[in-house]
């Protein structure tokens, strides 16, 4: 899901270019840029009041990141809504994801629990009149809570890119699978008592890789019945 629009502060702090990424990203992630946009480097330049240059490299990282892709004589487009992208990315959260949370499970604090408790909470609360985007947007507030004290910095940025890379190829999973909402907050649970209870990392991560493997395969069965291969067993 898209992040919150930066401070006027953040952005006083980050170069031209890092301002243009973050500028063009959160309006793909909110589908304000929908699959499939041309984004002309001028008019960008013109919306940021800056030159191309900086909002060029700034599409080159998002094309990196698979967030747009160029096509010649065409330019630069948002990219387009791919199934098997989304199921790669859920596999590579499961494992990402997955491997922070436990990184980060010793360094959290009775503050950061009670957090992700309290977010849980909400989002039980929201089951009786279920709105998929703003259940989406706190399910990755409880992840993130979790796997935000994780000591390793590039593992957490790769963490970051399939979040937004996932905000942009589905909308909202619950969307398309509302059923596992339910089941999503009861893992949640089960993920909040193994670290309350300094259980074994290697624990703790299998069940927050089983947690989002689970997602893709409640997609997968919904929306390709056909299909029986989900993510690998862990």
């Amino acid at each position: 899901m898209a992040r919150a629009e930066l401070s006027s502060t953040d952005a006083s702090s980050l170069s031209k270019s890092q301002r243009a990424y973050h500028w063009i990203k959160e309006r793909i992630a909110s589908q304000d840029f929908t699959p499939g946009y041309r984004l002309v480097l001028g008019s960008l330049a013109g919306e940021l009041d800056m030159s191309v240059v900086p909002v060029r490299e700034a599409i080159r990282q998002l094309e990196a990141e698979g967030l747009v892709t160029f096509e010649r004589n065409v330019g630069a487009r948002v990219s387009m809504v791919d199934d098997s992208q989304y199921r790669h990315s859920m596999q590579a959260l499961s494992i990402l994801e997955g491997t922070a949370t436990a990184l980060a499970a010793r360094r959290l604090t009775d503050d950061d629990l009670r957090a992700a408790r309290s977010l849980n909470e909400l989002m039980i609360e929201m089951l009786d009149h279920f709105e998929p985007r703003a259940f989406t947007r706190l399910n990755q507030e409880f992840h993130s809570t979790l796997y935000g004290r994780c000591p390793n910095p590039r593992l957490l940025d790769l963490v970051e890119a399939e979040w937004a890379r996932l905000g942009h190829l589905r909308d909202s999973t619950f969307s398309f699978v509302p059923g596992r909402a339910q089941e999503s907050v009861h893992e949640h649970e089960g993920i909040l008592r193994l670290i309350e209870h300094g259980a074994p990392l290697g624990e703790i991560e299998k069940a927050a890789r089983r947690h989002r493997s689970a997602t893709l395969d409640a997609y997968l069965i919904h929306e390709h019945p056909d299909e029986t291969l989900g993510l690998p067993a862990f």
